[in-house]
């Protein structure tokens, strides 16, 4: 009876070290998947204001356009 319990014991330690290393394994790979979408997240970010920065820059060159257009036609008239 006690050689049997003691082979129990022994199984469950090493399942039970086995079920650590998953979960440590587990938490790094959701450490690094978290840290791979932060960068993601900020690459993200600064393709949106440089998007941004761009369109403004086409509708202030376009506006600008528009004036020149305009002096132009008003002082040809």
């Amino acid at each position: 009876m006690k050689q049997r319990l003691q082979q129990r014991l022994q199984e469950l330690t090493a399942e039970f070290e086995s079920g650590q290393k998953v979960l440590t394994e587990l938490d790094d790979k959701r450490t690094n998947v978290q840290n791979t979408l932060l960068r993601i997240q900020g690459a993200i970010q600064l393709l949106e204001e440089e998007l941004a920065k761009e369109n403004e820059d086409e509708t202030s060159v376009s506006s600008n356009e528009l004036d020149t257009e305009a002096l132009t036609a008003n002082n040809g008239a």
